[in-house]
């Protein structure tokens, strides 16, 4: 039988992931992801793909997360008409994550020509809420370790992966063979959600390496931002975090409820400026059985925050002053509302900014995370005089020895793995320590590279 698969994205980069697995006559699109970061990466989103949509099976999403769905709403545009198989949870977050992408997609280039900050006249967006509203229905939900019969001797099965509601690795079995795709694999011991599940045996592996060359850091994340809350907040300054609106907005919101509680951090006003985090919230309560929260721990969640709904609240909080926190999307303020946050607050120094995630390479966090003294935001430069503060034990990723732990659990090794979505030096130094220390056969794939899977 023939089995091939290409590499359309996640190589090389955090971001983008695209997997395209041929087989018994099928072409299979395995995560659907938007580039983001370097412009180099962003042009790719508008380049044709290397495969017709419309010549496209099936796709099958591991999460909801924009840059493993986010370029779903193009391939519809553009033709593919078959089922797009998931998660009920990844189903009901993508519900609300693919039309607020295509709103802020638009709503970018519309900021774009009022303000004639952008090369192109007019400036567009890569595709509209409508977009992305119209390729919802093509969205099927499936159970957590159920089997789904693609085509006869084709099947494909979800395995939870921990990192946020939904998350899955997909386990495509090709006649008595396997090929497992991690996604992103969640950290055994996280605030919010489960472990990833055990995975015993596979033929072909996929594995995610963004924290590939890093250890989490051993120091309690609720102590350290309850720190800088404290100190900030001693400052009238306002606490900015960049969030990501679906599990880092979650896990942020439930550990300042307790900071608050325990009176470990004054009573000062939380705002959410993310009315989609509002609506993955009650998601969570939704899919219980999936995180460690009760229903009345989610509850306590929603509570912690006012929520901020429309542009013109958002611009109202531009004007107040601290001491105050605001959580807003996007965690690598790539757009989306913190980029009129950042422009607000990032010049006092009575700031702060705390990143809570990994910072892809040239995107605005990873260059305040680096120490840059400005950032260019719709045509300026603005100064970056506010501290920032960078906890990467909030990070829903496993780092390199989680990862390796993960990895141990397989009774025998595959007959090759595949290192993805990590920068280059992320991912070679997770190929290195599989092969010292596990002794497999393993590569990192590079972007377009096409791959025979011998039996």
């Amino acid at each position: 039988m023939d089995l091939q698969l290409q590499f359309l994205g996640g190589t090389g980069t955090v971001t983008g992931s695209k997997y395209l697995l041929k087989v018994a006559g099928k072409r299979l699109l395995i995560d659907c992801g938007l580039f983001q970061g370097w412009k180099l990466m962003r042009l790719r989103n508008w380049a044709p793909l290397p495969i017709e949509p419309a010549g496209i099976d099936a796709v099958i999403l591991t999460h909801a997360h924009l840059d493993h769905s986010g370029y779903l709403p193009l391939l519809v545009r553009e033709g593919f008409k078959g089922p797009v198989y998931c998660t009920s949870g990844t189903r009901d977050l993508c519900g609300i994550l693919l039309p607020d992408s295509g709103h802020l997609l638009e709503e970018e280039a519309g900021y774009a020509n009022h303000r004639h900050s952008s090369k192109h006249d007019p400036a567009l967006p890569l595709y509209t809420e409508a977009d992305a509203v119209h390729c919802l229905p093509q969205l099927h939900a499936c159970a957590f370790g159920s089997e789904i019969e693609l085509a006869p001797g084709l099947t494909l099965r979800f395995h939870p992966a921990g990192h946020i509601v939904g998350a899955a690795m997909v386990e495509i079995g090709i006649g008595g063979r396997r090929i497992l795709f991690s996604g992103d694999l969640g950290r055994p011991a996280d605030l919010v959600m489960k472990p990833p599940a055990h995975i015993t045996q596979a033929d072909w592996l996929l594995v995610e390496s963004t924290y590939g060359n890093r250890q989490h850091e051993a120091e309690d994340p609720h102590a350290r931002l309850g720190q800088i809350i404290r100190r900030t907040v001693a400052h009238a300054g306002v606490v900015l975090i960049p969030t990501f609106a679906v599990g880092r907005a979650q896990s942020l919101l439930y550990l300042i409820h307790q900071l608050q509680s325990s009176g470990e951090i004054p009573p000062v006003p939380v705002y959410l400026n993310s009315p989609m985090a509002v609506d993955a919230t009650e998601i969570f309560v939704r899919h219980l059985g999936e995180h460690r929260l009760s229903p009345a721990q989610c509850e306590a969640m929603c509570r912690t925050a006012k929520i901020i709904h429309s542009a013109e609240e958002s611009i109202w909080l531009n004007e107040q002053r601290g001491p105050m926190i605001i959580l807003a999307a996007s965690g690598m303020a790539t757009g989306g509302r913190i980029l009129h946050h950042l422009k607000t607050f990032a010049p006092d120094p009575r700031n702060a900014i705390v990143f809570t995630g990994f910072q892809a390479g040239g995107t605005r966090g990873a260059a305040i995370v680096g120490g840059t003294d400005s950032v260019r935001i719709f045509g300026e430069d603005v100064p970056i005089r506010a501290s920032v503060e960078s906890l990467q034990n909030f990070s829903a990723h496993a780092d390199a020895g989680e990862i390796l732990s993960w990895l141990q659990g397989f009774r025998s090794a595959p007959q090759q793995t595949f290192v993805i979505h990590g920068e280059p030096d992320a991912s070679d130094a997770l190929r290195r320590r599989i092969a010292t220390e596990l002794h497999w056969s393993v590569c990192v794939p590079d972007y377009l590279q096409r791959v025979e899977l011998a039996p």
